[in-house]
């Protein structure tokens, strides 16, 4: 099945549509520029005829994730989120170029780019654990690379509390990057699952093809590749440059038993530090949120599926404009047979002699006023 055309681009007050950029299953992403500050951005739309309950609560959650996370320099920065005029909910994010997908790459990566960005990502990811948040799709292709050609994480789509909460319940995988545990259906997603993926992603980068996949065109069915996963056997890199440490770290992460796979993402990023300082390379910097930072403010609420858009202000402001004027009606009274208007069956004002009087000497009032008015303007006067 071919891949279907992107959805029509959505009219979005402040920017100028530019081209698509791809698109998916519940979304497409298209290139805009802001036109207030300038820059380029991409912009995240759900497709309008599935937007339910579920999908807006994966949409609020991916925003208010990102919001809370976007401030680590390794993952996605977004800058906005709301409604578009035709009811499709959208996210305003950073641009970035490229990705780390091998479908991207011309060539293998170098060992030490790869040690560097597989540090990088792993310290974005303890971040988010420490602020209870599970990405739960980590891969290649959602490794971007920013303008400036620096490693951040991105889509968020179907992360998941730590805590617990009904979001568990789904599963959703990419399956050559998923733990088999996951594979199984025996949980949805934990550290221990996030710790797998890691290091299946960044096999991935260094062998150019998923651990478990086969040579192309031999590959098998779908259920074949669940089954090498689930049993686990780890296979050699196969490239002479990758140290066997670095192999070593990379089978601990792939473990068939989650307990022994290291303990938290910020382990892994030291076993990747040590292979670095072994190769004598640089040590990449550890920027990891402090405990401080993850526990202040409210936790994300996985479960609101309330329509977020633009907000509009309910604050009445005080005005010294009259209001509207509106026409009298004289009691019965005080008229007289015969109206200015017409018969007395129309029902409109009826008016006294002296009424009018007085507003025929009002307006010719009001037009002198208004004529001396126009000649000083004018300078005649």
């Amino acid at each position: 099945m071919g891949r279907r055309l992107p959805s029509a681009p959505p009219v979005l007050s402040g920017y100028t549509y530019v081209r698509p950029l791809g698109t998916g299953g519940f979304a497409d992403v298209f290139l805009f520029e802001q036109n207030m500050p300038r820059r380029s951005v991409a912009v995240k739309v759900l497709l309008q005829d599935i937007v339910d309950d579920d999908v807006l609560r994966s949409f609020n959650a991916e925003a208010d994730v990102m919001a809370r996370l976007s401030s680590h320099p390794s993952i996605l920065t977004v800058y906005n989120a709301s409604i578009s005029a035709d009811g499709r909910p959208y996210l305003v994010m950073e641009f970035c170029p490229g990705s780390y997908s091998s479908r991207e790459r011309a060539e293998a990566l170098p060992v030490a780019t790869v040690l560097s960005v597989a540090v990088r990502i792993a310290c974005a990811l303890e971040t988010a654990h420490r602020s209870k948040v599970l990405h739960r799709d980590i891969k290649p292709s959602n490794i971007l690379m920013t303008t400036f050609g620096g490693p951040v994480l991105g889509d968020f789509g179907i992360a998941a509390s730590l805590a617990g909460g009904a979001r568990d319940e789904l599963f959703a995988m990419s399956l050559p990057w998923s733990a088999p545990e996951v594979v199984d259906e025996r949980t949805s997603g934990t550290v221990a699952t996030e710790v797998w993926s890691f290091g299946a992603t960044f096999y991935s980068l260094l062998a150019d093809r998923a651990p478990f996949e086969l040579p192309a065109g031999s590959n098998g069915s779908r259920a074949q590749l669940k089954q090498r996963i689930s049993r686990a056997k780890y296979t050699s890199i196969g490239r002479a440059d990758v140290p066997a440490s670095l192999e070593s770290a990379l089978a601990r992460m792939m473990s068939r038993d989650p307990a022994a796979r290291q303990a938290s993402m910020l382990e892994c990023a030291y076993d990747l530090q040590r292979v670095e300082r072994d190769l004598g390379l640089p040590l990449t910097a550890l920027e990891v949120a402090d405990e401080a930072w993850a526990s202040a403010g409210a936790p994300v609420d996985f479960d609101n599926h309330e329509s977020r858009g633009a907000v509009i202000s309910d604050v009445i402001i005080p005005t010294l404009r009259p209001g509207p004027r509106r026409s009298t009606r004289l009691p019965a009274s005080h008229t007289r047979e015969g109206t200015l208007l017409g018969d007395h069956d129309t029902g409109r004002t009826r008016f006294t002699p002296l009424t009018l009087s007085l507003l025929l000497t009002g307006a010719v009032v009001a037009g002198i006023g208004g004529t001396i008015g126009a000649l000083v303007i004018a300078g005649v006067i």
